[in-house]
């Protein structure tokens, strides 16, 4: 090792001597092969390095997203906060929005419709906009374009809709969403005529564009202020944000 040493030690100062007027130092085969041998053996004797290394690029890839997310909302808040094509459900005119971008499917939705309802019932001045985002597929697809037509149809039904299909253990599909909607009192042939009418493909592509800006890439995700919140985070932490935008207008004070 310890002629390595000196040989990089060597090279490095000859290289910063040189820098000025000659093209960067290289080294030659016989140092490479050094260098490569020496930083093996350190990473087998020192493998938390990797570790440091991995959460380093966690923390700046985490940082970026927030960045991007940052912009993404400051970007395009009409279409997030304020689009007719969404569902509010809570206080139409609450002082702090919460939108939740959501799959029928996601199992990690399921589990957070808990949060959404226990949140409406502990704050009356929220507003709360229900983002359909159908990413797990076809059958999610089908769902969402039944979603679709209940929101034409019966926009009074929608939360009941809504927390029946997301709240039930069994996959979403057509069918199921379909059967849910006729559970409460919509005509079936109504829902199958605004589907072929009114296809949800323009809502679906707006909302995978609002989620390529925001950096979205799973469901549930939360806009709350000027922040996304990714994942089924618990309903401490989103109550936390609404409380920052309370605050101070921001999602972090």
């Amino acid at each position: 090792m310890t002629r390595l040493f000196k040989t990089l030690a060597a090279g490095s100062m000859l290289a910063l001597a040189l820098s000025a007027a000659a093209p960067a130092f290289a080294l030659d085969d016989q140092q490479k092969k050094e260098m490569g041998e020496f930083i093996r053996e350190y990473l087998l004797q020192n493998p938390e390095v990797l570790i440091e290394a991995q959460d380093a690029l966690q923390a700046k890839q985490q940082a970026q997203r927030a960045e991007q997310s940052l912009k993404g909302i400051a970007d395009n808040k009409e279409a997030i906060f304020s689009s007719p094509t969404d569902i509010t459900l809570g206080n139409p005119k609450g002082d702090v929005t919460v939108v939740e971008f959501f799959d029928y499917n996601c199992g990690y939705c399921k589990r957070a419709l808990a949060d959404m309802d226990d949140i409406l019932a502990k704050d009356k001045n929220i507003r709360f906009i229900l983002k359909e985002f159908p990413i797990l597929g076809p059958d999610s697809l089908a769902a969402h374009r039944v979603a679709n037509a209940v929101r034409l149809l019966a926009p009074e039904k929608y939360g009941e809709f809504h927390r029946t299909l997301l709240g039930s253990q069994e996959h979403a599909s057509e069918e199921t969403a379909i059967a849910v909607a006729v559970s409460l009192g919509i005509d079936e042939a109504e829902i199958r005529k605004s589907m072929t009418e009114n296809p949800n493909d323009d809502l679906v592509r707006q909302a995978y564009q609002l989620a390529n800006a925001i950096g979205i890439t799973g469901t549930p995700t939360y806009v709350v202020g000027n922040e996304a919140v990714f994942g089924a985070v618990g309903i401490e932490a989103i109550e936390a944000k609404v409380a920052n935008v309370r605050a101070c207008g921001k999602a972090t004070c």
